[in-house]
Parts: structure tokens; sequence; C-alpha cells
């Protein structure tokens, strides 16, 4: 088995059936893959609806929402490809240029993962991702290279980048048994992007890889300003600094987080009448606080 497709679905059975059709209609069913889809606690076991219209697609269920990663590692365990590619359900492919990653992976032995470009949907095709900027060690903010630009081929070069993007990322198996599975302590967010500096401190090479490109619909789950959202994200970074950067540099940031960026995420959400921004944010600060063990899973 060369790779393994793992979709974690949740409440986006249709999202899903689309992504599972679009690769069947792309990859050769001779190539040597598998489509694993684990149903990640939704309202109602969708892996049964899965499972009726795609009879050869392996699924799992777990009764509770166990998160990206919780979601994923499900998958990652029974998988038995040589790589595991992580796609998101509210991905499509629109062709078969995702088994050049496969190429590049099996080309270039350092690569612990990469990801393609990913276009947002519809006609012509503008980019959501061409690699990640290098991130601040203060303010923990990067950027998407390319993000919103019509693709001219300016990004047509594969190059390393900061981070794998978690919507699409195909990933050495040799490189999961050696540092662990992806950090469940997240829940949702920056869960992957640790992952990667992971494997970058364990000397591994992450790679952006034009050659591959799929289209993304993006914040189908959370949307784009949600508490939810607004809750991981501020809980998250500040774990993401705790458990990645050096003591004192870390100390700064989570000091920079608290004092400047969420203070004025605060204030905005005070103008704008957004009471549950406010609390989301909040509770986001405090129970980072509360976690016991920030570093659980961190395998040096």
């Amino acid at each position: 088995m060369k790779i393994s497709f793992i979709i974690v679905n949740y409440n986006g059975l249709e999202d899903s059936c689309e992504l599972i059709e679009s690769i069947y209609a792309h990859i050769p069913m001779n190539y040597g893959y598998e489509i694993i889809l684990v149903d990640n606690g939704s309202v109602n076991d969708e892996s049964v609806h899965v499972k009726e219209r795609f009879p050869a697609v392996i699924t799992l269920r777990s009764d509770a929402n166990l998160g990206f990663a919780g979601g994923n590692n499900i998958g990652i365990k029974i998988s038995s490809g040589d790589y595991i590619f992580l796609i998101n359900n509210d991905t499509l492919l629109i062709d078969d240029s995702v088994l050049k990653l496969v190429d590049f992976m099996d080309e270039n032995i350092m690569a612990a993962a990469a990801s393609p470009k990913i276009y947002f949907p519809g006609e012509p095709k503008f980019i959501q991702y061409a690699g990640f900027t290098p991130m601040s060690n203060i303010t923990l903010r990067n950027s998407s290279i390319g993000r919103g630009e019509k693709d001219t081929g300016k990004y047509n070069q594969a190059v390393q980048t900061f981070a794998t993007h978690g919507a699409a990322m195909i990933v050495r198996r040799k490189v999961v048994d050696e540092i662990g599975y992806m950090p469940e302590i997240y829940f949702l967010y920056y869960e992957e992007i640790d992952w990667c500096m992971n494997m970058k401190r364990h000397g591994y090479e992450l790679w952006y890889v034009p050659s591959a490109c799929i289209v993304h619909k993006e914040s189908r789950t959370t949307g784009e300003d949600s508490p939810l959202k607004r809750y991981y994200i501020t809980r998250n970074r500040l774990l993401f600094a705790r458990r990645n950067m050096t003591r004192g540099t870390a100390t700064i940031s989570v000091c920079y987080q608290i004092m400047v960026a969420n203070l004025k995420a605060v204030c905005f959400a005070m103008i704008k009448g957004r009471i549950d921004l406010i609390k989301a944010t909040l509770t986001g600060m405090f129970d980072f606080f509360r976690i016991q063990d920030k570093y659980n899973g961190l395998k040096r």
C-alpha cells in the first residue's frame, strides 16, 4: 500500500462524499491506496452512510469528538500506507497531481511532510496556500504565502516551508514511527504546526510542492469568526509558545499574547458588541493556565 488517505468527518457527510468521489475520479484504482474515514463524534454516525455509498472505504466511528488530531490519529493507527495523506473533508482533488507528492517524497528522503498548492474554490484559480512564512517567536504570527493572489505561476517552484498545511499534508510513516502521532492536547488549531516543529527538531524537512494541487473550501466546520475558533486560537497560541520556544522566549511571547494581542482582541469585540468573542478570548487564556501537563505528547 503506497498511500493512505485519512479523512476526519464531523457532521460533514456531503463534503466527505464529494471528497471521496473526487479521489475515485482522479486516482487510478490500481495505484495502491486506501481511503480511511473517521466519523469524529458526529450527531449521527455518518460513517454508516459513507460505507453504504462507498463499500471500499474503511470507516471508523468515535462516539466522542476527539478533535482534529485525535480523529486523524485513529486513522493513522490502522493505516497501512508507506505515506499518510491527511486531507480535510472540505477539500477536493481536481486531478491526479497529488500523486506527485508521493514521487517527491520518494526522491527526497529527508522530507518528513509536504503540502500541495491549495486553491480557493472557483475559477479563475486564486491561491490559498503556497507555503508559510516563518513565524515570529514573540507575536507567533506568520502568513500563508500567495494567499488571495491569482495563480500566475509565481509560486511554481518546490521550496522548504515553515510548516505544511493541515488541510492537505502527506507524511512519511517512518517519521510518525519515530516522533509519535499528532499532539492531541490542542484539540483544534495549531496541532499540525506543533507536529511540524517536532519533525524539524528531529532533523527533517518540510516542503511545499506546487506540482500537486487541490481545492479547499475552508472553515466549513467552525465558521470564520466563531466563539469556538476564537477560544481555541487564543488558548492554543499560548500553548504553542510554551511547548516550542525556549523558556525565556516563551515567557515573553505569553506575556505579549495576554497583555497586547488578546487585550486588543477583547477591545475590538467590545466595540462590535460581540460578548461571545470576549468570553471565548478570556476563557481561552484562563484554560491555558489550567492545563496541567503542557508538554503532553511531545516526543523530543
